[in-house]
């Protein structure tokens, strides 16, 4: 190991925190109209300055939020998916967006996330990356951006691991499967000793015993499969 990657495995890991309500930008601007909550699920760079920007909107009009997307060229947008209480989006950026100018600064984007026209970004700067620079520039860009806070942490945080992995396991598990998973955990069925049992949790949900068992086990085996899981690619690239 080099000095300089000693240095920067040693050396603190700055999170900065700013806030925006500057309704130009998309994601205020639909959370204000509508109302409702706007996070950034996942974050994908697509080359040339271009991302793909995941987002769940709770409590809020799609068909608005696609509507005010289409007024800005730099932004193209595309319904994932919907329940009754929220929708997935995708939206193509380009440029004039918060989020994208910490990312080519080198910052990583953690939370981008706008509640009823107020939005909030934070995002951690590696060792590498001078806290202040980034911090300047990006309000230099984004000039309508307040800084909010900055703080030290001990780690790099995957960005958006958490969030995006909750959304992928939904998409994955069947409504009654997720009511299980979810029921069971609450009640303390994984907690060790056990804080309640099948029967329990089948009896407060209002179905038998076997039926929890299959639904328990099939979401059980979904959650897994996305731990476990290895890229096709990887699987490809070991047969003979």
């Amino acid at each position: 190991m080099t000095e300089i990657q000693r240095h920067e495995r040693s050396a603190p890991i700055r999170e900065v925190e700013f806030t925006i309500s500057e309704s130009t930008y998309p994601f205020v601007a639909a959370s204000e109209r509508s109302g409702c909550r706007i996070e950034l699920a996942e974050m994908l760079p697509r080359g040339d300055g271009e991302y793909a920007e995941f987002f769940t909107i709770t409590d809020g009009d799609s068909s608005e939020v696609a509507e005010l997307a289409d007024d800005h060229e730099s932004v193209d947008a595309r319904l994932l998916s919907e329940s009754d209480e929220s929708s997935f989006f995708e939206f193509h950026v380009s440029g004039d967006c918060p989020a994208v100018a910490l990312a080519e600064l080198g910052a990583l984007p953690q939370v981008v996330r706008a509640d009823n026209g107020t939005g909030r970004i934070v995002a951690e700067v590696p060792p590498q990356c001078d806290t202040i620079e980034v911090t300047g520039t990006f309000l230099e860009q984004i000039p309508e951006a307040e800084f909010a806070a900055k703080r030290d942490t001990d780690e790099l945080t995957t960005p958006f691991s958490r969030t995006g992995f909750r959304q992928e396991l939904r998409s994955r598990l069947t409504e009654r499967q997720h009511e299980v998973l979810e029921a069971a955990f609450e009640a303390g069925y994984y907690d060790w000793p056990r804080g309640c049992s099948g029967e329990a949790v089948a009896a407060e949900l209002g179905i038998t015993s076997p039926t929890f068992s299959e639904h328990i086990h099939a979401a059980e085996r979904k959650l897994l499969t996305m731990v476990f899981e290895r890229p096709r690619s990887e699987t490809e690239s070991e047969q003979p």
